[in-house]
């Protein structure tokens, strides 16, 4: 059982090893500019991951958000915006790679707008945080617990955290199946099942850990999400 969870875990990994390797491509090829559409770039990303991977295949909606539209959580689906000078967007990709999923949450800002570059900054610096607490506690931590440091994260950095989650399960369930089960299936706030605990057929479950700030004021928000190993 624990090679089967090892093989796993190492198909999760180089899953995402690849989606990053599409993350850093599309920055390389200055495809982030201003006066496109959120729509065209997603596009582009599309036609990007086939040319380098040869997948057109994602486990969930490919989303694109730029300037106000990245207050909006996952389920929301917002009017297509035109990317602007001294924007923030963010992407969340969850391509397929040989039947293994990957989720990746990336934050990007045009120009050198401080507030931007500090939410940018921030996304990542709390995942790491949020990451290095989860594995100091990963045996005894309940999705509600997680949910609620994380919250405390964002707080300490400023900012309000904008979604009712901070992550969910990722392996042989795809992700729009697992939506609706939002207690023990994700990193939610009425979650107090160990994170730990074992499927129901006894085996290890893997985890997508995601933040999301936001300043509603500023009309703004930063998103960065990764697989927890």
């Amino acid at each position: 059982m624990r090679s089967k969870m090892s093989s796993v875990k190492t198909k999760l990994i180089e899953a995402e090893e690849k989606a990053l390797t599409l993350f850093e491509t599309i920055k390389g090829k200055g495809l982030i500019v201003a006066g496109k559409s959120e729509h065209t770039l997603n596009t582009e990303v599309f036609t990007l991951a086939f040319e380098l991977f040869g997948i057109k295949k994602y486990w969930h909606k490919r989303i694109v958000r730029a300037g106000k539209n990245t207050l909006c959580p996952y389920k929301e689906n917002p009017p297509d915006l035109i990317l602007q000078n001294d924007d923030i967007l963010f992407f969340d990709f969850g391509p397929v790679f040989e039947n293994w999923e990957a989720d990746i949450g990336k934050t990007y800002v045009i120009g050198n707008d401080s507030a931007k570059l500090k939410l940018q900054k921030d996304v990542e610096l709390a995942w790491q945080e949020g990451r290095d607490f989860y594995l100091q506690n990963k045996e005894t931590l309940t999705g509600a617990a997680f949910y609620a440091h994380t919250k405390s994260i964002a707080e300490k950095y400023g900012w309000h955290y904008g979604n009712i989650h901070c992550g969910h399960l990722i392996g042989n369930f795809p992700h729009e199946k697992i939506i609706g089960d939002e207690t023990i299936n994700y990193i939610h706030p009425d979650n107090d099942m160990l994170m730990s605990a074992k499927d129901k057929h006894g085996n290890e479950r893997f985890w997508i850990y995601e933040i999301h700030f936001v300043d509603t004021k500023k009309e703004i928000g930063g998103f960065f999400e990764q697989f927890l190993n």
